[in-house]
């Protein structure tokens, strides 16, 4: 069974929350990009907490049968995780702040009640 996107957003979100992710800002890229269906950001406070909130995303989307590619694990500045509908970005601070993706992606729709 596929897991809808919705849902795999859902999971995703819960898994950063759980581990104290800030600021967690989730992006609907439907009608805009062929990408993903969905984005989520957020940031941790330090390389350690960055590493554990994508270590949590990736065993939720694993459980719920999800699809999981990661990039930046190891400098945990920037880690991108690929879900398939979803994309997490998960950013220590300052790199948050560099780069901006939600100036980037300002098209999109903030998804509300998540």
């Amino acid at each position: 069974m596929t897991i809808q996107p919705n849902e795999l957003l859902n999971k995703a979100i819960a898994a950063a929350e759980d581990k104290k992710a800030m600021n967690i800002v989730a992006l609907d890229l439907r009608g805009i990009s062929l990408v993903a269906d969905y984005f989520v950001i957020c940031h941790g406070n330090s390389d350690t907490q960055v590493q554990a909130i994508a270590t949590e995303v990736r065993k939720r989307a694993h459980e719920a049968g999800a699809a999981v590619r990661i990039e930046g694990m190891d400098s945990a500045r920037w880690v991108l995780m690929d879900l398939g509908d979803v994309v997490v970005h998960v950013f220590h601070r300052d790199e948050r702040e560099y780069y901006n993706l939600e100036r980037l992606w300002s098209d999109a729709k903030v998804v509300e009640n998540v």
